[in-house]
């Protein structure tokens, strides 16, 4: 839809677009109360949110781990992990959730699966507090990419 339409569109019915966006309800609902947006910069501005830790959690449920098949994610998001790379996945996703407790979650657009896998190995580095904010800043990444296909210029 159009940055017109989205400023027009009832709530009720935009809701479901945000929220394929980022299933966090206090970002939606951050959007949409920042209605109408100029332009997309502003837009995207505005969903820009710094997300709660239990709004992490919950919506990283949403997320598949980078290099599995998954229903629910747009292919292109991890297009860049090939079968090769997703074998070593599956070791490097076990060892994270064992020191984190939830899945590594990084925005994969236009990285090589080689780089997704360099890009955990240092985040292994990181406290859990860090970690869980970083994925934060991942999801937002994540919730922007999907907010930019759904509302053109």
């Amino acid at each position: 839809m159009d940055l017109a339409a989205f400023n027009a569109c009832p709530a009720d019915d935009l809701r479901p677009v945000l929220t394929a966006c980022l299933d966090v309800p206090r970002w939606a609902d951050a959007v949409l109360a920042g209605r109408p947006y100029p332009d997309l910069v502003t837009l995207k501005s505005a969903a820009s949110l710094t997300l709660f830790p239990s709004e992490i959690h919950d919506a990283m449920a949403a997320h598949p781990r980078i290099g599995e098949k998954s229903s629910g994610a747009p292919a292109a998001e991890q297009s860049g992990v090939d079968n090769a790379a997703r074998e070593k996945f599956l070791a490097a996703n076990a060892e994270y959730e064992q020191r984190f407790g939830h899945v590594y979650l990084v925005c994969a657009s236009g990285r090589s699966g080689e780089e997704l896998l360099a890009i955990l190995r240092e985040r292994m580095t990181n406290d859990p507090g860090t970690e869980l904010r970083v994925a934060g800043e991942e999801l937002v990444k994540i919730a922007l990419l999907r907010l930019e296909k759904a509302v053109t210029s």
